[in-house]
């Protein structure tokens, strides 16, 4: 949106009690084209391209029949075309830390739905995937595997209000939960909890190994819990400032994942770029 350039003020007086609002996200990302470094010795966009040709063409595939998402893995790519692909495709609005035996790390790139995902043990590089997926499979996995399906049983606090409820309400929607089922979404912003609630609801999810952070319009958590399928999803303003703390019972909370749409129009974007590409490798080097 403009900015006006007509100063606007009102001609009222202003009133002695004002009401100040919490701060919200103001800043919301769009797709820009990366740039394309010129070809030479240390670029090679002809083999950077070479890859992503392979790869759109398992994204076609993928696209038109499911099954398992496409990738490849780039950890023996030549250093100069993996240095092209790294400066096209960038860092998107989605990562995640994903604690493992190993050290991996998920990174969506300025592509909606196309990733990076490196496992590392200690400094040496193992695996580094480019991949595309609405969120990478290893992401929903791992937040499963030492999950339990069922709440830890802690005795209840004195001073307890609203969790016995919480608690009871959380397990029946894990027992619904499924793919494909909606999120059972709760809400404590607006819940009224005791001191005494939120530290016994810390007690029995507490133990997640799965955090994704969302950048799509302000700041968004997404942490797993000890509980399956249980997600705690909390929303923070430019300054950092908690404005919705919520709980999803869900396989995948939705913020997190990219939409098919975004998908197909990926696709399309990666197909530009490849032309570009080849344009690049085609026009002739500038006089010296």
């Amino acid at each position: 949106m403009r900015s006006i350039p007509i100063p606007i003020r009102s001609l009222m007086p202003e009133p002695t009690d004002a009401v100040e609002y919490m701060p919200m996200p103001r800043e919301m990302a769009t797709f820009e084209m990366p740039r394309l470094p010129e070809p030479g010795p240390d670029m090679d966009v002809a083999g950077a391209r070479d890859v992503l040709e392979v790869f759109i063409g398992h994204l076609d595939h993928w696209l038109a029949t499911s099954g398992e998402p496409p990738a490849l893995d780039l950890a023996r790519l030549p250093a100069a075309s993996l240095r092209v692909l790294n400066e096209t495709l960038g860092e998107g609005e989605v990562s995640a830390i994903v604690a493992a035996e190993h050290e991996i790390r998920v990174q969506e790139t300025v592509f909606s739905g196309v990733w990076r995902q490196q496992h590392l043990r200690g400094s040496h590089l193992l695996h580094d995937y480019l991949l595309a997926a609405p969120i990478p499979p290893v992401v929903g996995a791992l937040a499963s595997e030492g999950a339990s399906p069922t709440l830890r049983a802690l005795p209840l606090p004195a001073g307890a209000m609203n969790v016995p409820a919480l608690v009871n309400e959380l397990q029946e929607a894990m027992d619904r939960c499924a793919p494909g089922v909606p999120a059972h979404v709760i809400n404590l912003t607006l819940l009224p909890l005791s001191p005494e609630d939120s530290a016994h609801l810390d007690a029995v999810l507490d133990g997640g190994t799965v955090v994704v952070l969302s950048r799509g319009f302000g700041n968004c958590r997404i942490s797993s819990t000890a509980a399956r399928h249980v997600w705690r999803v909390q929303y923070f303003n430019n300054m950092q400032t908690l404005i919705l703390n919520t709980i999803e019972v869900v396989v995948m909370p939705e913020v997190a994942l990219a939409a098919h749409e975004d998908l197909l129009e990926t696709r399309d974007r990666l197909a530009d770029l490849v032309l570009w590409m080849g344009d690049s490798i085609a026009a002739p080097s500038p006089a010296a």
